[in-house]
């Protein structure tokens, strides 16, 4: 189980990355979600919905993978940007290619800089700790995309 839980962790392996593993994690998400795009008649909130269904394996890959690595938050670890990225992706307009752009920009913005009270998540237990920071990163992403579209009809 161990290492089921370091692939999911890792998002196969995209937390290997030596620069930005964060962004590799995010970037993994849009690999996912592009074919989903390109294939199936999916809407932006499909994403929310598929962060939602994946969080509990997120938080349980999470908290395995820090608990054999004996650390808080392994930088490996890059499952929560990927749902932190896909609830982001959920407030776009349309899932074309300047939107996921800003999506991927948008939610990095937030994972990095932690806006109150995302920084505060990271206090929570385990892999709860390690996914809501990111989740509540998703949430200021995706909330930006919304006032975008209202405001500039992006």
């Amino acid at each position: 189980m161990n290492r089921v839980a370091l692939a999911i962790a890792t998002w196969f392996g995209c937390g290997f990355w030596p620069k930005g593993p964060g962004t590799a994690g995010s970037i993994g998400a849009l690999l996912v979600a592009w074919p989903l795009i390109a294939w199936l008649p999916v809407q932006p909130w499909h994403f929310a919905v598929l962060a939602l269904v994946m969080t509990p394996l997120g938080i349980w890959a999470s908290t395995r993978t820090a608990e054999v690595r004996q650390m808080k938050d392994p930088q490996i670890v890059v499952v929560d940007e990927v749902l932190g990225q896909w609830i982001t992706l959920a407030g776009a307009s349309t899932l074309d290619l300047p939107h996921i752009a800003a999506a991927l920009l948008l939610f990095r913005l937030f994972d990095i800089t932690k806006p109150w009270p995302v920084r505060k998540l990271e206090s929570l237990p385990a892999g709860t700790g390690i996914v809501a920071d990111d989740l509540a990163a998703g949430v200021y992403g995706a909330a930006v995309l919304v006032v975008l579209r209202f405001v500039v009809q992006f």
